[in-house]
């Protein structure tokens, strides 16, 4: 309250100041002006640093960012090499669920006869195979899957040598959902040899134009059979029970930049979930000495800088004004972050001229230097009627 009185009392010092150079007439006019004009330029500067006491607030410098408040790049998703997402075709037939295999046992010395018959490979990845029971099939090669039944075969004392042959004849196709940022959104049918993020872009029409970059790949609850050498060594003694699985989900989060120039293409299984965000796109905002203040949209195929929204602001409103403030929420957290930014020092050095972020507040703030060079520039085109001009501006 103390401060308040004392700001007021100076600005009514000054108001007073300019009513005397008004109606005075005892001194000489040059005199008073003079006079007038120093009080108060005076008054008006102290009146800015009380109102600035109690507002500090603690910033950082663009030098001393830590990484994780450093504003990423613009990447465009769709100027994205999509064709090297396409992952690795597979060279060999690998059994899954839901193909329908047709298997073939000629009888050596036994009294069983030929057995040819199409079976479907069951969810628990199993092939009820007759004569033979259930054996679990998927996952492995079809060479693989012919040791097995004839093993199985021999095991059971069914066949005495029995010669094995698997065939594929239907294989089954990845359901594959792709929501989010595609131009057509659905569930789609993608070839298992050809199942890939690639593939999936294609049959949703491509991304659109405000996808983000970073994606996520959901995997459902499923199971999880165990790998080639496992298998055979626990069918070796295989007993006709059914083996247990345990259901496993999965999420995996993907930047697309990163995996096209890396060549890395990604595979995808049945039931996979393809989630791609729009990007995030919430304007940053410009306030203080500008002349545009208002809400600006960050590009979406560039990086925003500091300087650029101030010419999308129309530019200073100050040509002493230097104190730029950069509000940003912490990644991950609630509370914000101050940078300071010297417009002066932006013109000159690019690592200054710091990238925007999403969501960021611009505020070009007021200092008593830019006080004073306002109630000057008033005062003078007030008293004089002339335009103050500041040398070097």
């Amino acid at each position: 309250m103390e401060l308040r009185r004392k700001g007021m009392s100076l600005r009514a010092t000054a108001l007073d100041d300019i009513g005397r150079n008004r109606v005075s007439s005892e001194t000489p006019k040059n005199k008073v002006c003079c006079f007038s004009k120093r009080r108060l330029l005076i008054s008006l500067l102290a009146i800015e640093l009380i109102a600035t006491v109690g507002c500090y607030r603690r910033v950082i410098t663009p030098k001393h960012m830590p990484k994780d408040l450093i504003a990423p790049h613009v990447e465009n998703a769709k100027a994205i090499d999509l064709s090297r997402l396409s992952g690795f075709a597979s060279t060999k037939d690998f059994l899954e669920v839901g193909d329908v295999i047709e298997v073939t046992i000629v009888a050596g010395a036994s009294d069983q006869g030929p057995l040819s018959i199409p079976i479907r490979i069951n969810k628990d990845g199993t092939a009820l195979v007759p004569l033979l029971g259930a054996i679990p099939l998927a996952g492995m090669r079809v060479e693989q899957a012919e040791q097995i039944i004839r093993q199985q075969a021999m095991a059971g004392g069914v066949y005495m040598n029995p010669h094995v042959t698997v065939v594929l004849e239907t294989k089954d196709a990845n359901k594959v959902t792709i929501i989010g940022a595609v131009e057509s959104p659905g569930t789609y049918d993608l070839p298992r040899s050809s199942s890939n993020l690639l593939t999936a872009f294609v049959a949703a029409g491509g991304l659109t134009s405000n996808a983000s970059t970073s994606i996520e790949v959901r995997s459902p609850a499923k199971q999880i059979f165990p790998l080639d050498q496992e298998r055979q060594n626990r069918l070796a003694n295989y007993s006709g029970g059914q083996q247990t699985v345990q259901p496993v989900s999965q999420s995996v989060k993907i930047n697309l930049v990163t995996a096209s120039n890396a060549g890395r293409g990604v595979n995808l299984r049945d039931g996979d979930v393809v989630m791609v965000p729009e990007m995030d796109q919430n304007p940053v905002t410009v306030l203080g000495l500008v002349r545009k203040p208002a809400d600006y949209k960050l590009p979406s195929d560039r990086d925003l800088t500091v300087l650029d929204v101030l010419a999308m602001a129309g530019g200073l409103t100050s040509p002493v004004a230097n104190k730029i403030y950069v509000i940003r929420r912490i990644p991950g957290e609630q509370d914000t972050q101050v940078i300071q930014v010297s417009y002066q020092k932006a013109k000159r050095v690019e690592s200054e001229n710091i990238r925007l972020a999403s969501g960021d507040v611009v505020s070009v703030e007021r200092t008593p230097l830019t006080v004073v060079f306002d109630a000057f520039d008033r005062f003078v085109n007030f008293g004089v009627g002339a335009t103050a001009r500041v040398p070097g501006f």
